[in-house]
Parts: structure tokens; C-alpha cells; sequence
């Protein structure tokens, strides 16, 4: 059985909840290690721990690149080797299912404990964002699942920055006759949603009851184009590109369709709303987990 290695070190709550989002410093690694944050202790809230999984030794540069992840660490990072099939469990320890509304986000090892009448979606910790784990994502799970309780009904959807494909799986869960494309600027996101796809066995295609995907900046890709206007754009991303993307995400939605806004924190709310309101769209409500808000957004 091959070594795997296990490298840990202290962090603060704001490094941890950085390593969630997209680390374009490792993307060239092949394999890239897989990199998890937590909570050792409740009780002292602002010390976390972040926790990378490689399959080779790991050298100085990568020793450098984890450290620059928690500049506030007055310790050297802590190195173990551990064999292969611990680096499988210990890469998911910590990731305990997530229920959200009538939706139950789980990793392998929890197969076999999804409730009754749960909406059970599987995805593992690995190359992209969206585990469900991240409170901007569980927000979209619930916004999702409070436009399905309110009566919402949605023929084309957009998942803008899909990650894992995980709220494109969702929205087609409630909405099983709708056509859904998932998109994303990273290559390596798409590849592991096709992977996902045929886990959670989501049809994969352009016709209703499927998922397109595309590796895409923005909207900028033909399929995407050809595809608008869509009735429900969900946009996980950051604040600063959901700015930037105003204009051509609020031409792409049609008159009365819903969007998702995800990714931001509290204090980046309201610009972010402002840039959405001059492209003509009102507030519908919004989830707070956390710091981190999800708002829904109505095209008058």
C-alpha cells in the first residue's frame, strides 16, 4: 500500500474560510493536494486548522505554498505520513452530512445514512469547490428549497460557477423537467461535475432533465448565449466578479425570472445588491449562515 502524506497547521477563522474557495496557486500540481479546513475546539473559535492531503512527499515549494495559506502561524507546519487508505478517511473527517431544507449533501462514507424522503446528493472532498460544507453553499441549498416550498417554477436554469455541480444537481432534483447548464471557469471544476453527475446519475445533455456543462468566463460561451434568457441563475462565486458580472448576468435572466447570489460576506451585501438593482431587480429574501448571505433577487 502506497505512503500518503498529511500536513496540518494553525490558522485563524478568516484563513480557513479562505482555503474554501478556489486556490489558483495549486492548480498547476498534478495531483493537487486536497486541502480542508476546521474546528478543532468550539470553544476558542478564531483557532482553526487547515489540513492538506498529498500522495507524494511533500518538498519545499509545497511546504512554502501551505504556509502561505496561514500567514498568521507562528509554527512550522506539521508533517505525517500515513498510509493510503487512512489519507481516504482522515480526508474526510469533518465532513459530517449536511441537511439542508429537504436536501441531505453527504460524502461515500455516509451512504447509507440518508433519511427517509431526503433529497440525498453525494459528493466527494476533492479538485473543486462545493462540498455543501461551506455555509455560502448550504445557503443556496436552502434559498433552493424555499422557492420549491413558495411554488416556483423554473424551465431553464443557470449554476454560474458550478464547482462540483452540486446546485445544478439540486435545482434539477426539484425542477426534474427543466433544462440546466452548469458552468465554470476552471476546467478541472467541469471535469469533476461530469464525475459527480454519473455518481448522483444526472442525466448529462441539453434537453430537459439535463445538465450542459461548459467551461466558460462568465457567460461567455455559445451554449450559454444561445441558452438566455433563463428563469433561475444561480451565481455561487465571489463579491467581486458577482459585481462585475452584473450587467450580463441581469441581461441574461428573463422578465420575472429569480436569481441566486452567493459568496459574499455581510459587509459586501450591499454593493453587491446595488450593482443587481440597476440591472432592474428587487430583493426577494435572502439566507444568513453565518457571515455569509445568500440573496435572492427578482427581475421586475
Amino acid at each position: 500500500m502506497a505512503d500518503s502524506w498529511k500536513i496540518s497547521l494553525a490558522c485563524t477563522r478568516a484563513e480557513a474560510e479562505a482555503v474554501q474557495w478556489e486556490l489558483p496557486e495549486f492548480a498547476h500540481l498534478d495531483p493537487a493536494p486536497v486541502i480542508m479546513s476546521s474546528e478543532p475546539d468550539p470553544a476558542a473559535p478564531d483557532v482553526w486548522r487547515i489540513d492538506a492531503y498529498l500522495e507524494q512527499e511533500p518538498d519545499s515549494e509545497m511546504l512554502a505554498l501551505l504556509k502561505a495559506l496561514a500567514p498568521s502561524s507562528a509554527t512550522e507546519p506539521l508533517v505525517e505520513r500515513i498510509d493510503e487508505q487512512d489519507w481516504v478517511t482522515l480526508s474526510q473527517q469533518g465532513l459530517e452530512p449536511i441537511r439542508a431544507g429537504r436536501f441531505f449533501v453527504h460524502t461515500p462514507a455516509h451512504r447509507s445514512d440518508v433519511p427517509d424522503r431526503a433529497v440525498a446528493l453525494e459528493v466527494d472532498a476533492g479538485r473543486a469547490f462545493g462540498t455543501g460544507h461551506h455555509e455560502t453553499t448550504t445557503g443556496c441549498l436552502i434559498a433552493l428549497d424555499r422557492l420549491k416550498e413558495a411554488g416556483e417554477r423554473f424551465s431553464n436554469i443557470l449554476d454560474l460557477g458550478t464547482g462540483t455541480g452540486l446546485l445544478a444537481f439540486a435545482a434539477l432534483k426539484l425542477w426534474p423537467d427543466a433544462r440546466v447548464a452548469a458552468s465554470d471557469i476552471d476546467p478541472v471544476s467541469i471535469e469533476v461535475t461530469e464525475e459527480n453527475a454519473g455518481i448522483n446519475r444526472i442525466p448529462l445533455g441539453d434537453g430537459a432533465g439535463e445538465v450542459e456543462l461548459a467551461v466558460a468566463p462568465g457567460l461567455e460561451h455559445p451554449s450559454l448565449e444561445a441558452r438566455t434568457p433563463y428563469d433561475l441563475i444561480i451565481a455561487n462565486i465571489l463579491a467581486g466578479p458577482l459585481v462585475e458580472l452584473a450587467p450580463s448576468i441581469g441581461a441574461a435572466l428573463a422578465p420575472g425570472g429569480q436569481l441566486m447570489l452567493a459568496g459574499l460576506l455581510d459587509h459586501q451585501a450591499e454593493s453587491v445588491a446595488t450593482a443587481y438593482r440597476e440591472q432592474g431587480l428587487a430583493p426577494s429574501f435572502s439566507i444568513v449562515r453565518g457571515d455569509w448571505p445568500t440573496l435572492v433577487m427578482r427581475k421586475a
